[in-house]
This record gives C-alpha cells, structure tokens and sequence, in this order.
C-alpha cells in the first residue's frame, strides 16, 4: 500500500505535529513495490486538488496499477470540484479491471447511520471496496458494519471492507493520529503509553478490537479484510505493524 502524502492542513485548526515533506507521486513507488513483489499493491490518491481533467490524465499515466483507493479530501471544507460519482465512473471507464475505492471513518465524529448511507451510495456508483481509518475502538465499526449490511440490499452488501489497525508507541504518534481525525479514546491511550511495552500493549488492543469486529452476523454477509499500516521510520514500530498482521492474518 503506497500513501499520497497531502499537507492537509485544512481539516483543523491545530498545528501540524510534524513538517510537512513533500514526496513523488505514489504511482511511481507502487510500480517499483510491484516489479520487485512481484504482488499487486494498493495506490492512494487524493482527489480534492483535482478537476475530472486531471483525474483522467492521473489515471491515463496509471496503467498498470490494479487498485487506487481514491480519498476524498481531508475535512468536509475541502474543495471539491470533481464528484466522487463521476471519479469512479472515470476509473471504470479507464481501467476496467480497478475497483474504485472509498474511504470510510468508523471512529470518526460523523452520525453512523450517515456513514453507512455514504458507503452504500459509494458503492451504487461504482465502489469496489472499502477501507477504515484506523480503528482503536471495535464498536463505532460495529455499528457502522450492521448500519451497512441492514440497508445495503445484493449486489451492493457484496462491497468488502478493510479494517485499518496500527500499532501505537509513543504520546507524539497519538497526537498525529488525533490530527488526522483518528479517534483514539483518552482511556486506550492511557493503556497502551502507560504499558511496561506500549507496542506489545497497542497489539493486544487492535487483536482484540479485530476479533470483536470480526464476531458479528455481519461477517458472514461481508467480504471483510484487514489493512495493517505503519507510516513510521522506527524499526521496532515497522516490526511491530509486521507483528500484528501475522496475528491478524
């Protein structure tokens, strides 16, 4: 999974925790993780700095490149001057073998019946799949995955889901979580920093999240998956997100 890392300084008013780095089009790293995997990878795109133009010529300039999961824009202020319907129809028209992909916040602070509401539409026009924010709590996507599955009626309920977790260390990595609409409840953040091993006792908190989610009714209507992620340099939290998807797996 390759990241298109926006500033994104529109989606609040709290300083960025850390500089902000400008990095090259993600295009280009998914096709180097592909040529040396030998795996299909996952490319993220942001799509509020976009028109339907230049969304056309991204793509035209991404053959190759099986999945893009295409996010929206980081706070509902943000510009958007091409709509989510017409992007995906614009990717199915342009690869017809990538699903489009949306981008759904469990934890987040909007109403989840509304939530569910924006993921069935999503998928009515022409989502493929889903994938969370990170999820440190398992009941606000609890209910979000039983508000889908009790109004999404077939073909839509066949739209998989992928629940984001990531292992978290220290209060810095919390803050920019939280920057980034990330729900981390004070009480998990005081478990897991608190902890004699705070990654050892952030896997055990995403594990057992991860089985909550995963012991519903709904499990068995929707294609469910796992996206395990670390945006860090440090090797022990790389090991650890390495950690956490062989248990997850």
């Amino acid at each position: 999974m390759v990241y298109d890392i926006q500033d994104e300084t529109g989606r609040t008013q709290l300083p960025r925790p850390f500089p902000f780095m400008r990095t090259i089009d993600p295009r280009q790293y998914s096709m180097q993780l592909m040529e040396s995997t030998r795996l299909p990878a996952i490319t993220y795109k942001a799509l509020g700095h976009l028109d339907e133009a230049g969304w056309r010529a991204w793509l035209s300039q991404a053959q190759g490149i099986e999945f893009i999961s295409g996010w929206e824009g980081p706070s509902p202020a943000c510009a958007m001057r091409c709509r989510c319907p017409r992007r995906s129809a614009s990717a199915a028209a342009t690869q017809a073998a990538s699903p489009s992909v949306a981008w759904s916040s469990p934890s987040g602070t909007p109403a989840l019946r509304s939530e569910a509401a924006r993921l069935l539409a999503k998928g009515i026009e022409g989502c493929g799949y889903f994938i969370s924010q990170t999820v440190y709590s398992a009941r606000p996507t609890q209910r979000l995955l039983r508000d889908y599955c009790a109004t999404a009626a077939a073909p839509a309920a066949s739209r998989g889901a992928s629940c984001s977790l990531r292992p978290l260390r220290a209060r810095e990595d919390a803050r920019l979580l939280r920057w980034l609409g990330v729900n981390v409840a004070p009480d998990t953040e005081r478990a897991i920093l608190g902890a004699a091993d705070p990654l050892a006792k952030s896997i055990e908190i995403c594990r057992d999240n991860l089985r909550r989610i995963l012991d519903e009714p709904y499990a068995g209507e929707i294609p469910l998956g796992v996206n395990v992620e670390s945006v860090s340099i440090n090797r022990d939290e790389i090991d650890a997100s390495i950690e956490l998807f062989n248990g997850a797996a």
